[in-house]
C-alpha cells in the first residue's frame, strides 16, 4: 500500500477511494490504522470486482491486478448479489474467518453509504441490505490472578525494567497494543496517563501503585539512554534496543518471550490477551461495574465490554452449591 497519509492520496487507487479515505480521516475522525485496514479491504474488493465483472483475469495473477482503472460507472452497476459473491470469495478462496468477513462487510457498507449519502455518486446503495455473518459469542482468553503474578515475577534480563513496566501497564490498565506504543513521557501526569485510543479519541487512564512504581523504576533506566534516542523519538516512553520508539511487533515478541519464560502457553496469550486479563481481573476481583469498565477500556459501546462479564466454571459451581435446595 502506497497511501500517503499527509496528502491523503494513493496514485494506485481510484479517486473515489482516495476521497472516501479522506472523508474517514478528516470528517469521521478514524485512525490511520482503521483507514489502512479499510484500504486493504477495499482494494481486495475492487480486485475481485475486476475479475468478476470486468475481465477474464485469473486469480493466480491477483497481486498484479490494478484497480486504478475501475471507474464509478462500474461501482454504480453493482448489485447486492455481487457483494454477496465477494463475501463468499473471501470465505472460500481467502479462508477468511467470520471476524475478517464481518470487518470487510462493515467496510463495504461504510463505503457505499458514503458514495450514496455523502458524495452522491451512486443513486442506490446495494450494500444497504448486506448482512453481517453471525458471530458466536466467545469468552475472552485471559490469565487468572495466580498466572498474572507468576508472569510479573518471572520478568528478568537486559530490559527487565522496561519489560516489567510494559506488562504491568497491560495487566493493570487494559491498554491496547497501539495505545501502549504511542505513550509519550509528557502524557504521564502524577497518577494519570492521557491515552489516544481508537478513532483518535483521548481518555484518561488512572495508574495504581504498581504502575507508578514500574514507570518510575523504568524512567531511571530510560533517562540514562536519552542521549542515544533518535531525535524524532526523544519523547517516547518505551524505547527499543535500536534507540527508537518501540514497535508493536517488538512488544508482541517481548510479551511472548516472557510468557514462555513464565511457563505459560505462548499460543494462547498475546498483548491483547493481557488486555483481556486486566478487564477480567478488574471485573471479577475488583468489583468494577460494567460502565466504569467501558470507560477504562475505551469502548465506544457497552456491548463490547459485556464480554468481560463472563463467569468461569468455579463461579458456576459455587452458584449451584448456593442454591437453597442443594441439601434437600
Amino acid at each position: 500500500m502506497n497511501y500517503d497519509y499527509k496528502n491523503m492520496f494513493d496514485p494506485l487507487l481510484p479517486s473515489f477511494v482516495n476521497e472516501f479515505n479522506n472523508y474517514l480521516l478528516s470528517i469521521k475522525g478514524k485512525s490511520i490504522n482503521t483507514v489502512k485496514a479499510y484500504t486493504y479491504d477495499l482494494t481486495m474488493f475492487l480486485k475481485f470486482i475486476k475479475i468478476y465483472k470486468m475481465t477474464d483475469a485469473y486469480l493466480s495473477n491477483w497481486d498484479e491486478i490494478s484497480v486504478k482503472d475501475i471507474n464509478i460507472d462500474v461501482i454504480r452497476s453493482l448489485k447486492l448479489q455481487d457483494l454477496i459473491a465477494f463475501v463468499g470469495y473471501t470465505e472460500l478462496y481467502r479462508d477468511n474467518s467470520v471476524y475478517a468477513r464481518a470487518r470487510k462487510i462493515a467496510c463495504i457498507k461504510s463505503f457505499f453509504k458514503y458514495l450514496f449519502k455523502v458524495s452522491k455518486e451512486i443513486d442506490k446503495n446495494p450494500a444497504e441490505e448486506l448482512e453481517s455473518p453471525k458471530i458466536a459469542k466467545r469468552n475472552p482468553t485471559y490469565l487468572n490472578l495466580d498466572e498474572s503474578v507468576q508472569l510479573l515475577k518471572s520478568i528478568d534480563g537486559k530490559n527487565k525494567e522496561r519489560d516489567k513496566c510494559i506488562i504491568t501497564l497491560f495487566l493493570n490498565c487494559g491498554l491496547r497494543l497501539s495505545e501502549l506504543c504511542s505513550i509519550d513521557v509528557n502524557m504521564i501526569k502524577d497518577d494519570t496517563i492521557s491515552i489516544i485510543g481508537k478513532g483518535n479519541k483521548e481518555r484518561t487512564v488512572y495508574l495504581n501503585g504498581a504502575c507508578i512504581r514500574a514507570i518510575n523504576e523504568y524512567l531511571i533506566i530510560r533517562e540514562k539512554e536519552q542521549d542515544k534516542v533518535l531525535s524524532q523519538d526523544k519523547n517516547a516512553l518505551f524505547i527499543s534496543n535500536k534507540h527508537m520508539r518501540i514497535s508493536q511487533r517488538s512488544v508482541e515478541r517481548l510479551v511472548k518471550k516472557h510468557i514462555y519464560e513464565a511457563g505459560l502457553d505462548t499460543t494462547k496469550y498475546t498483548p491483547h490477551k493481557l488486555r483481556h486479563t486486566a478487564a477480567t481481573l478488574m471485573y471479577k476481583h475488583g468489583g468494577v461495574d460494567i460502565r466504569s469498565l467501558q470507560k477504562i477500556l475505551g469502548h465506544e459501546n457497552v456491548s463490547t465490554t459485556q464480554i468481560y462479564t463472563h463467569v468461569d466454571d468455579e463461579t458456576l459451581r459455587e452458584a449451584s452449591l448456593s442454591n437453597p435446595l442443594a441439601d434437600m
